[in-house]
């Protein structure tokens, strides 16, 4: 069965675009066959893998809507076993096409599962905001990966992004899982350490083990079309996102349910600034 994965967090850059782009990479190094769908309007891992949003004839907006397959508007990408359903703009008024349709909470989820053949993999880089197309992508997601960077506001995003697990697990999707990724880590930082603390002090074994720190190669990496797998494989965040691939398949191996509610996020003392 194909597994399905949401990238989401109501913060913007938190590595979310990178996160979908350097995962998959290391999914297709390890043998599978991926798809990622972008579904953020700024189009940015549209961008990441060497194309042009404004160039693009077919995106998933048109999927979302019903007016073409998954299989029409997907391109393959410079890496063999990466496929991408590219984004553009137009999905900043998909929100109010969509809403109100009958059964529009399910149409990603319906136009994925013809998919299954296909792929082994399917990631969602879903925008950094609540609407009708991160609840289609999170109706549609077996998991939900949220990127958390350690520092003290990421704390109030996380707090909405929980309440949202909730809310789809009441709604339509019940076997929603989700796991939380520290990216962005700088391990000079004092307030990066205290917050990682207190991260895995509140969620435990919903943290992946794995941390992506800080490196520049990400940020270079889309500059060629490339995951940072593939455009620097030797590099730390190379690795560190081919540990991430491994506990990912690792994760969706096991059989567990997901836990009745996500705990609840408290405010903390803001910390000192290193």
């Amino acid at each position: 069965m194909t597994a399905v994965i949401a990238i989401a967090n109501h913060k913007g850059g938190v590595a979310k675009t990178t996160t979908c782009l350097s995962l998959g990479g290391a999914l297709t190094e390890q043998g599978f066959q991926v798809l990622v769908v972008d579904l953020d309007p700024q189009a940015h891992l549209t961008l990441s893998l060497g194309f042009r949003p404004e160039e693009m004839r077919h995106t998933v907006a048109e999927v979302l809507l019903e007016q073409q397959s998954i299989v029409a508007v997907s391109r393959e990408t410079q890496v063999a076993g990466l496929d991408l359903v590219p984004a553009s703009g137009e999905l900043v008024i998909l929100d109010k096409a969509l809403y109100g349709r009958p059964g529009y909470e399910f149409r990603l989820r319906e136009a994925l599962a013809r998919m299954s053949p296909l792929y082994d993999f399917i990631l969602m880089d879903c925008p950094p905001s609540f609407g009708t197309i991160t609840l289609n992508a999170l109706t549609a997601a077996h998991l939900l990966v949220i990127p958390v960077q350690c520092e003290y506001y990421a704390w109030h995003s996380l707090r909405s992004m929980l309440e949202l697990v909730t809310l789809i697990r009441e709604k339509t999707n019940p076997i929603l899982r989700y796991r939380l990724l520290v990216t962005m880590f700088d391990v000079r930082s004092r307030v990066h350490r205290l917050v990682l603390e207190q991260v895995h002090r509140v969620f435990s074994s919903a943290v992946f083990r794995t941390i992506i720190q800080v490196d520049a190669r990400i940020r270079e990496s889309p500059a060629h079309g490339l995951p940072v797998v593939y455009y620097a494989p030797k590099t730390r965040a190379a690795m560190q996102y081919r540990a991430l691939a491994e506990e990912v398949v690792a994760t969706l191996s096991s059989a567990r349910p997901p836990v009745a509610s996500p705990p609840q996020v408290h405010p903390v003392e803001q910390p000192v600034e290193a």
